[in-house]
């Protein structure tokens, strides 16, 4: 039987909805406490959930809690965490975890001093899809991996957050913000990377808010890169242009290309856990593959719409709270999180200076996680 870890949520944001209704799926962690800055958040989401508020502080020193999910703007993420860990508690954050390598560097100190685990989303990465495409890759079909594409690009958040002022802040912007999804899988299929170069610039300075809201015709000023075009050199060889935008009103591009030595695949939207795989053979015939049958790949959101998908965020979360007790490395650990900040920050230094960059970390492939091991992670 699993151990059962106590959990705290500290943010109680958007996104802290999705992390409180699926946790129950995971036989691991069971929250026990919600806190924000905004007393009247914190209440209004344990409410929802049927948890208890606090204070910050109080969550900080609750007993019951061994690990506190980090859940504020990325601006705050490394200095929560910072505190998380001074007060003897495991740390799992929102991406991107920190802002830059030395902070993560700084965690990562701080956490081995006090015998503590550090992990960060994304986790989509462990979806059945995508978990199904590695496994695609780890089987030779494609064969070596020796190229791709990658796109991530939208008109961007103004359109539908009612208050998107942080997306377009240095911390922000579709690297930082989308980045994180689409180079920790690529970490997770192709390896570890290991120079980038890049340019950058965008489109407006300023941003009109058109979603419903109280800063509807407000303009947000924009402070960090809105498209940038980057290549990745992978340790293995690999070569991957990476096109990251919120000026795009519309395009035509797969999320995720990779052209191997014998045939391509395209891999579904990193965002999400679920979507469809194509493979083609050397002659580029495509076949659509029948999804496999993982269960985090089994869609649970959004059953009575057209495009039905799979969430089932905390899996990051609970393989971590597994590794504390079998002590193989956690797949959404630190090394992992920090590789992808590397990456991530040295693109947009690469876009200011125009230089290329070797990054100055690395790490190993995330372990696969196959359907069995997946289900042995649900109640």
């Amino acid at each position: 039987m699993a151990k059962m870890y106590g959990v705290g949520i500290m943010g109680a944001g958007n996104i802290s909805a999705a992390y409180l209704r699926l946790a129950p799926l995971f036989n691991n962690l069971e929250v026990r406490g919600i806190a924000d800055i905004k007393p009247e958040a914190a209440k209004s989401r344990a409410d929802e959930f049927g948890v208890v508020a606090q204070t910050p502080d109080e969550l900080l020193q609750n007993s019951e809690i061994d690990v506190i999910v980090n859940l504020t703007i990325p601006s705050t993420h490394f200095s929560v965490s910072k505190d998380i860990l001074s007060a003897g508690k495991h740390a799992y954050s929102e991406k991107p975890f920190v802002l830059s390598v030395e902070e993560g560097i700084q965690l990562k100190a701080l956490a081995d001093a006090r015998g503590l685990k550090v992990g960060s989303a994304p986790d989509t990465f462990l979806g059945g899809a995508h978990q199904q495409a590695r496994a695609i890759i780890d089987s030779g079909k494609v064969g070596r991996i020796a190229s791709g594409t990658m796109h991530v690009m939208s008109r961007g958040m103004e359109h539908w957050h009612p208050n998107p002022d942080f997306f377009f802040q240095p911390g922000g912007g579709p690297i930082l913000d989308l980045g994180p999804y689409y180079i920790t899988d690529l970490i997770s299929l192709v390896g570890p990377i290991k120079r980038v170069t890049a340019f950058t610039g965008m489109a407006r300075t300023e941003r009109e808010v058109t979603a419903e809201g109280p800063f509807k015709g407000t303009f947000v000023k924009v402070g960090t890169p809105t498209t940038i075009h980057a290549i990745l050199e992978f340790h293995s060889g690999a070569i991957i242009t990476l096109g990251a935008s919120w000026d795009v009103s519309s395009h035509g591009h797969h999320n995720i290309e990779l052209y191997g030595t014998e045939g391509s695949l395209y891999v579904p939207d990193p965002n999400f856990f679920n979507g469809d795989l194509t493979v083609t053979d050397r002659a580029g015939t495509k076949e659509k593959v029948e999804a496999w049958d993982h269960p985090f790949g089994v869609a649970n959101q959004g059953l009575d719409t057209a495009n039905p998908r799979a969430n089932y965020r905390n899996a990051g979360l609970s393989d971590l709270l597994n590794s504390i007790e079998t002590g193989k490395p956690a797949r959404c650990g630190l090394d992992v999180a920090l590789h992808a900040i590397d990456v991530m920050t040295s693109i947009l230094k690469s876009g200011e200076t125009g230089q290329v960059i070797t990054l100055s970390t690395t790490c190993e492939r995330p372990a696969a996680l196959g359907p069995d091991e997946a289900r042995a992670m649900l109640r």
